[in-house]
């Protein structure tokens, strides 16, 4: 394959490798907990985070990190102790950050129109050598969190009340998947970008679930879809001189159309099995009791 001589391609395909496998494995849980959008409001944030970079003339991955890190646990807090009007506040927190994105990078000196839809949309040309070292370091910290701690944010994403009365500390617990995700956020940026980040999160455990019940084998095969997309979309993007992040958005919506559609003749077969193994309901009727002193059908006493 040519695109491998080329060092900016090495970069996009590892990059592509390590979003594929820490977006869904962070999803998981935030399927499971029903904030399938979180990801998309951190990437609203992490807006933010990538103008000040370019404003203050350091790394915006790190800066977007601080930030995204920052507005996930703002939107917790929110979460927590917000009444009706938590909604408001959350949408202000998701537009103003992307809002001020947008205006720290056309303030920034080396900041442009370019840049800016770099960030939004992913671009494999301006993945840099530094991108890969803090993408590598901070999925490092994504994979260790959602692989270490399964059980744990698996029994807080299942049931917050149960979790709680086990003893474990719920809302740390809560603070670490929304800090994670963020992590997550910014380290598919550069690949699939902001805007698109959260159906990398969401698509492939959704296909996952219409494969398995099995918590252990949809962590693997939503974690097997992501890297199989993001490579395709990663080798589809260089060869047709498309987006990449709409490319693997693309290819990962296809994924899931074709896994349910294959899913749903396994699910029937399975529903009739089940229906079999559990026999008629007529044969499983308790018989009624004869009350004491009557004659049983046979003319027996009971």
């Amino acid at each position: 394959m040519d695109l491998l001589n080329y060092a900016f391609m090495q970069r996009a395909l590892l990059a592509a490798v390590l979003v594929g496998i820490t977006a869904p494995a962070i999803g998981i849980y935030l399927v499971q907990r029903r904030q399938a959008l979180m990801g998309d409001g951190i990437g609203h944030v992490a807006m933010t985070g990538v103008g000040l970079g370019f404003l203050l003339s350091w790394s915006p991955v790190w800066m977007a990190t601080l930030v995204s890190v920052l507005g996930a646990v703002l939107m917790e807090l929110i979460r927590w102790y917000g009444r009706t009007r938590g909604d408001i506040a959350l949408a202000m927190l998701f537009y103003g950050g992307m809002a001020g994105g947008v205006m720290f990078i056309n303030l920034a000196p080396t900041g442009s129109n370019a840049n800016l839809m770099s960030y939004l949309f992913g671009s494999l040309s301006t993945v840099s050598q530094s991108d890969v070292t803090a993408i590598c370091l901070l999925a490092a910290f994504v994979v260790l969190v959602t692989i270490g701690l399964r059980r744990q944010l698996f029994a807080v994403s299942q049931d917050e009340e149960f979790a709680r009365v086990t003893g474990l500390p719920v809302r740390a617990l809560n603070l670490l998947t929304a800090v994670t995700a963020a992590v997550t956020v910014t380290v598919a940026m550069r690949v699939v970008g902001l805007l698109l980040v959260s159906a990398l999160m969401v698509v492939p455990v959704a296909a996952a679930q219409a494969l398995s019940r099995s918590f252990a084998a949809t962590f693997a095969i939503a974690v097997a879809i992501g890297v199989t997309v993001t490579i395709s979309g990663t080798v589809t993007s260089y060869y047709q001189d498309v987006p990449p992040g709409a490319t693997i958005v693309l290819l990962t919506i296809a994924a899931f159309l074709l896994l349910t559609a294959l899913a749903a003749p396994v699910a029937r077969r399975r529903a009739r099995a089940l229906e079999h193994a559990a026999g008629d309901p007529a044969e499983c009727v308790i018989p009624e009791k004869v009350p004491a002193g009557r004659g049983s059908p046979d003319g027996l006493g009971v």
